[in-house]
Formats: C-alpha cells, structure tokens, sequence
C-alpha cells in the first residue's frame, strides 16, 4: 500500500468500519488496521454517518468516541466552501447532489489532498480544481 500523510475519509467507508453487518466490514477493518496515514472528514459526512448509524446508538456513540479521541480530524467548513459546493452541485447536477460528497470535494482542494477512502463510485467522476481525479486508497 502506498503511503499518503493525509487520506479523506467518506461516510461510506466509516459506516462499514462500525457496523459489522456491513459487507465491507472487514475489508475496511484491515484497511484502518494497517493505514497510517492523518485520516479527515467533514461535519457533512459525520452527519451521514450518524444517520446511517441510527438504528443503533452504541455505534453511533463509538464514532463518536472516535471523533472526541482525534482518531478522525473533522475539519470545518468555511464560509467560501459553500460557494464552492454549490460550483460543484451546478457541476455534478446529473449525480444527485450529495453534501457530504461534495464537502469532501472542498475540502480536497482547499488542503490539498487528493487520497480518498471511499466506497462510493462517484469519486471516480468527481474532479479535484475541475480536472484532477481522486487516489481511491481503499477499493472493495
């Protein structure tokens, strides 16, 4: 595995990391297990987490715990990241806009990390400043 300092995390690959009836449990768990690298999301994307999360609190509260314990770095938004998003939301108007998605795209651009763990396809369309393409670091 290639090493990057800094990999963005999508709520895709935390959901399958807490709950382990999610198929790509595993795959993420030795994913994490061996990653060394700074992993950082956004508030947009804990929100999703939770949600998808919600059916049980014990795990919502075990990422929770990991927010509180800098396992993930929750990097906010500014207010010149909504302008953005809502570029990228006029952009990718054929893929249902998802918030979290494009926060993520924001946050790519304005730190300048290109590593992603994601489960979801559209990263694979998803352009960093309009023309670069994400390092998929996890694949299922």
């Amino acid at each position: 595995m290639t090493y990057y300092p800094v990999i963005l995390v999508d709520a895709s690959v935390l959901v399958a990391y807490y709950d382990a009836t999610d198929e790509y449990h595993a795959q993420v768990c030795n994913f994490f297990a061996s990653c060394r690298s700074d992993l950082v999301t956004t508030i947009a994307c804990v929100t999703e987490v939770m949600w998808l999360l919600g059916a049980d609190w014990q795990l919502q509260n075990n990422f929770l715990s990991a927010l509180a314990n800098n396992i993930y770095k929750c990097e906010p938004l500014l207010p010149q990241d909504f302008t953005r998003i809502a570029e990228l939301n006029t952009q990718y108007a054929d893929l249902p806009g998802d918030f979290a998605d494009l926060s993520l795209v924001v946050i790519s651009e304005r730190l300048d990390i290109a590593a992603i763990a994601t489960l979801d396809k559209d990263f694979d369309i998803y352009r960093r400043y309009r023309r670069q393409p994400f390092e998929r670091v996890f694949r299922q």
